[in-house]
């Protein structure tokens, strides 16, 4: 079996790393601003709800992701509890793209705080270089294997982690205990639980570690530490910092702040310093989500071709001994990056992963006996993920119409194309290489 990086095995430490690489990414330095509008002063404790719906997801991940060791991540979850449907199939288009238009945002948004910092005018121009530039470099690094990956994913994210701590430390210090007073009326509940359905899409990335169980040592025992150290990590990270944001900022100066609203909440306490501190951190996170993202895109696109899923074109090898799934992957999201407006395909993204967690929960249900877990906590992850996701697709409807038509038209497409595909394709997920890998391992 051709595999798709070298020999050496990503560690747990790694794994970690790249999970929170891509959960702290560009939305923890720009969605403080949208965010406090919705939540106001309710944002820590909306951070917390959201983490508990990622657990509410991690538990069935957990369980089946230490079983079921595949590239494929929540795909072979689904397709060893629904079997080689078209269900699965258009799942798998979905989970795939989403992936690409991720690193075309990521792409974006490094430009968009790299060439201000350095001093470089915002054009189409300088920002379709930068784009490009970040892209490839980090599809280069892949050439070196998932070993290389992982250890660039730790020192990124520790550098991350570390101007994050400064802000935390420091903005303790500061805090005005009335700023942070919770408010539970109707009106202050209803933000809440809206920002917490925003705000779950931003522990999405720990499915990551599924992505990339076969380069993992141990991955039995480490995918299920992986997912739930990384979540706590995060979880921990995004309620300090709104804690530090909230407490040291009156809300409308948050508000009215945006995309840079950690930078200037960390000026009360940080001065400038503090301001090009963050800033730079941005620039680690995005780099690391970016990392993290094409790193897993990449084995998305390698595990479903060599399966049979995705065109034959994505298997073949070329340079450094990686697949064109790796290229093609980056080349797509460079191309969206380029010539898209892409906000809107992003909000139809956070759709696409929720509707495959429901798929992932349902999986477990069917297979519970052979994964393990206990059926009630599954039953009750699954309606909980379930409102989740109809109340992301009410908050569209209300608030972002075309966002929600958006939604609508991408499942049907990726429907039509699975479908199509499948008729004039013969190969599909019964190949019997698949099969023996996704066969669950003996208790």
């Amino acid at each position: 079996m051709v595999n798709i990086n070298k020999n050496k095995k990503i560690s747990i430490v790694e794994a970690v790393s790249i999970a929170v690489g891509t959960m702290i990414g560009a939305s923890i330095f720009s969605i403080f601003g949208v965010g406090t509008q919705i939540a106001k002063q309710d944002l820590p404790e909306a951070f917390i709800l959201s983490a508990f719906y990622a657990y509410a997801v991690a538990y069935s991940y957990t369980k089946m992701g230490s079983r079921i060791v595949s590239n494929a991540g929540p795909i072979a979850f689904i397709l060893k509890g629904f079997g080689n449907t078209v269900i699965t199939g258009t799942l798998s288009i979905l989970l795939w793209l989403s992936y690409v238009v991720s690193i075309a945002l990521f792409a974006k948004g490094f430009a968009g705080y790299f060439l201000p910092l350095f001093g470089f005018a915002l054009s189409p121009y300088s920002i379709g270089i930068t784009t490009t530039s970040v892209v490839l470099f980090f599809m280069v690094l892949n050439f070196f294997g998932s070993k290389a990956v992982g250890k660039a994913e730790f020192y990124i994210v520790l550098v991350k982690l570390t101007i994050l701590g400064v802000f935390i430390l420091f903005g303790f210090f500061t805090i005005k205990p009335e700023l942070i007073v919770p408010s539970f009326d109707s009106a202050h509940v209803g933000g809440l639980i809206h920002a917490s359905v925003i705000f779950f899409l931003s522990y999405m990335g720990f499915g990551l570690v599924t992505n990339i169980s076969e380069n993992m040592d141990n991955p039995q025992k480490n995918v299920p530490k992986a997912i739930i150290i990384s979540i706590l990590i995060v979880a921990f990270v995004y309620v300090s910092v709104s804690l530090v944001a909230v407490g040291n900022l009156p809300l409308e100066k948050l508000i009215a702040s945006e995309e840079n609203a950690l930078a200037v909440a960390a000026k009360p306490f940080l001065g400038n310093f503090g301001f090009l501190l963050i800033s730079i951190g941005a620039l680690f996170s995005i780099s690391s989500a970016l990392n993290a993202t094409l790193y897993g895109g990449a084995n998305i696109a390698y595990s479903f071709a060599k399966e049979g899923e995705l065109p034959e074109f994505f298997e073949r090898k070329e340079w450094f001994g990686a697949p064109e799934g790796l290229y093609i992957t980056a080349g797509l999201g460079i191309l969206f990056a380029l010539l898209f407006n892409i906000g809107g395909i992003a909000a139809i993204t956070s759709s696409v992963f929720t509707v495959i967690y429901v798929f992932v929960l349902i999986s477990h249900l069917k297979i519970i006996n052979e994964v393990g877990g206990n059926r009630v906590v599954v039953a009750i992850n699954l309606f909980i993920i379930s409102i989740v996701f109809l109340l992301l697709m009410y908050y569209q409807w209300e608030s972002q119409r075309n966002v929600f038509y958006g939604t609508v038209i991408t499942f049907l497409v990726s429907f039509i194309v699975e479908f199509l595909y499948r008729k004039i394709q013969s190969r599909d997920f019964t190949d019997i290489k698949f099969r023996e890998k996704l066969t669950v391992g003996k208790k």
